[in-house]
């Protein structure tokens, strides 16, 4: 299972990290967001890493030359949308960017939703399913209904976010079974800033119960 910590704007915490178990990094690119940082200071968290990490920069209804341009000035090997971006504009995006993943975050205000997934089958390569806010696009605490996606089964793999945390996390994979999860605010002190603490518990937690079905642990490298 993936594990992805989002939010990251330090380089010794993103190092800090990685070395505790994350697959994935998120940088957020949103300059509304109070997790905001720059390219540059994308790169600087990139050459601290010390383990092979995923780097995902985290759009919101970015022009494509816009995503591309930071893609290579930070080093990133994952491209997060979380906006309003069409089918079309991911096929774009996979056309000026191959070998780099795109994600589209859908967020789930209701059974809607869910159906939308369905028109990003083949123009992405990963969805993440967050909390709907009407005011903030995501980092808000606010948790799913994971027993309405039990039956959520898309043909692409898929993260879980939205409100996860170390005291939740085994509940929600209880109920259902993504492909990797995601987390910001339940690993934070202030935005921006994670708890080490909570970042080595989580993991503690990730490998201390068994994926259901199978005999590997949740936590993969």
């Amino acid at each position: 299972m993936r594990v992805k910590i989002c939010g990251i704007t330090q380089p010794e915490q993103g190092a800090a990290i990685a070395r505790l178990g994350a697959t994935a990094l998120g940088f957020i690119c949103v300059p509304q967001s109070p997790r905001y940082v720059v390219p540059e200071q994308i790169r600087a968290v990139v050459e601290h890493l010390a383990v092979p990490v995923d780097r995902v920069g985290v759009f919101a209804d970015v022009p494509l030359e816009e995503m591309v341009r930071v893609v290579a000035i930070a080093n990133l090997n994952g491209v997060q949308l979380h906006g309003n971006e069409s089918p079309a504009v991911c096929r774009q995006l996979k056309s000026a960017l191959p070998g780099i993943e795109v994600i589209k975050a859908l967020r789930v205000r209701n059974s809607n939703a869910l159906e939308q997934a369905q028109l990003y089958y083949g123009a992405v390569d990963t969805l993440l399913l967050d909390a709907y806010h009407p005011d903030v696009l995501g980092g808000t605490g606010k948790t799913l209904d994971w027993s309405a996606l039990q039956q959520f089964c898309p043909t692409c793999p898929w993260f879980l976010a939205g409100g996860i945390n170390p005291d939740n996390v085994l509940n929600a994979l209880s109920q259902i079974q993504p492909h990797g999860i995601d987390l910001s605010s339940g690993v934070e002190i202030s935005p921006g800033y994670k708890d080490l603490d909570r970042v080595a518990q989580l993991f503690e937690r990730l490998k201390a119960k068994p994926l259901l079905g199978s005999q590997s642990s949740l936590v993969e490298r």
